[in-house]
């Protein structure tokens, strides 16, 4: 009874552990958003996937160059023989003067299904094949090596698009979570000042209207507050979907969003770009490899194959199928040099030299394709790079534009700040309306939503010059 006692609430304490872990929202900052992204999101895991049939590509095509072994059993039962056709004096000679037809002549034509072969036959071989050139072949295995190379810069690719997506996800919850802070503490200064304005009134120093008007003001401040909340309950659901994140699992976020470094050194931006770091161009390039190569394949077509082959085999015939898997082939004749239960071996070694003369003109067809899709890459190639150039001149341009308008926001937000701070002032002295401290007020929470707009594009632009430039990867592994 003790025990069954101890079980249980073993599995009980196990219980409240787990529901104690699931209550406990996992607390992530933006490097561990990104890393959980890496690893766990469906895009990574189907690149890696990707890798691995890459990885296996290469193999297989190893194995075409390496032996090729088959091995065949055969049994075959004829009921009608084919027959053999010979004249009449050497179908005699055959038959040891046993054939004798009367009124035929020596060389007159005789047919018989029985000279040569019997109805049943059993044949087993091992064969091998040994590929020793093949131009094909050649290009093939550098092909494989190019596609699985592709393979790992597509994961590249992948990897920025995750980060991007993850970073700006992780920004715009953090800001959201920022303004619901922010608001919380200008309904409680805006709560205060209604208390302060409703007293007064009750004491005769000011109107019902005033009242109403910092009401409306605080009742606005709740309705945002909540319509922001909401937003952000979307951001982090957002957030969880590019990470792959269980979505029925609460996720905090761990950072200020003041913190955030905003800096960008474009003057070295600009020294050390290099359309090569940029994952999108080493994609093309691998794509481009592969075309070349299938160019190089079509013309390798035309090259001599040459193989060698070999095979070993044991062959026995019988005039019942039955007597085929009996211990005696039941010949005429002595079976000397048989193999076990009767059959005679058999072998042939040799080598085969393939030389393509004539093919209707169709590999020479397949290769101008395979040159028009090459050139298809390189106008591709061309029409990237002037992408690239465009969208680095846009990236700073966007990115010096929203740190221009962030500090102008900035200043805003703090002469609000100020302004709402004098007027509350001169309001509680009584030198001042309440319009006036409500209009500060509705000023003031403008302009903070500006400036946090501002924040938010500046980050954006941040995370949009650094893919611009190639930097999104070369970042991620300098953190590391």
């Amino acid at each position: 009874m003790r025990q069954s006692f101890s079980v249980i609430l073993l599995f009980a304490v196990a219980w409240a552990n787990a529901q104690s872990q699931d209550a406990n929202p996992q607390a992530f900052t933006l490097q561990q958003c990104i890393d959980y992204a890496l690893k766990n999101s469906i895009t990574m895991q189907n690149m890696a996937i990707d890798e691995q049939i890459a990885q296996m590509k290469v193999k297989e095509t190893i194995g075409i160059g390496l032996p090729q072994i088959n091995g065949n059993v055969n049994a075959v039962t004829n009921p009608t023989l084919p027959r053999f056709f010979s004249r009449y004096a050497i179908a005699q000679n055959f038959s040891g003067g046993q054939l004798d037809i009367p009124g035929l002549g020596a060389n007159d034509v005789v047919a018989g299904q029985n000279f040569f072969q019997l109805p049943n036959s059993l044949n087993a071989t091992a064969s091998v094949n040994q590929l020793l050139f093949s131009g094909s072949y050649l290009v093939g295995l550098r092909a494989s090596a190019a596609f699985k190379d592709l393979a790992y810069k597509s994961t590249n690719q992948s990897r920025e698009q995750t980060i991007e997506q993850v970073t700006k996800a992780f920004y715009a919850a953090l800001i959201n979570q920022e303004r619901i802070e922010l608001f919380t503490n200008n309904i409680a200064r805006v709560d205060t000042l209604l208390r302060t304005t409703a007293a007064l009134n009750k004491n005769g120093f000011t109107e019902e209207i005033d009242v109403d008007r910092v009401q409306v003001t605080l009742n606005n401040l709740v309705t945002d507050k909540d319509k922001f909340g909401r937003l952000q309950l979307l951001s982090i659901e957002l957030l969880k979907f590019q990470m792959n994140y269980p979505m029925n699992q609460p996720l905090t976020l761990v950072g200020e969003i003041q913190d955030v470094s905003t800096d960008v050194k474009i003057d070295d931006y600009l020294r050390e770009w290099d359309y090569k770091n940029r994952p999108d161009v080493q994609v093309m390039e691998a794509n481009q490899l592969l075309q070349r190569l299938n160019v190089r394949n079509k013309y390798a077509l035309a090259l001599p194959v040459l193989s060698a082959n070999a095979t070993l085999g044991y062959t026995k015939q019988a005039v019942g199928f039955g007597d085929l898997f009996s211990g005696s082939p039941k010949f005429d004749e002595t079976p000397t040099g048989t193999g076990p239960n009767g059959l005679y071996p058999f072998s042939s070694i040799g080598f085969t030299l393939s030389i393509p003369i004539f093919t209707g003109l169709q590999n020479s067809y397949q290769l101008q394709q395979e040159k028009l899709r090459l050139r298809k890459i390189d106008n591709g190639f061309q029409q990237l790079k002037s992408s690239i150039d465009l969208a680095v001149k846009q990236s700073v341009t966007n990115y010096q534009n929203s740190l221009e308008s962030l500090e102008s926001q900035k200043k805003n937000m703090r002469l609000a700040e100020k302004v709402a701070k004098v007027t509350k002032v001169k309001y509680g002295q009584g030198v001042g309306s309440s319009l006036e401290v409500v209009d500060a007020e509705s000023a003031l929470k403008e302009a903070q939503v500006n400036y946090y707009n501002a924040l938010y594009d500046v980050l954006v632009a941040k995370v949009d010059i650094d893919k611009a430039f190639g930097k999104i990867l070369i970042n991620q592994n300098s953190q590391k």
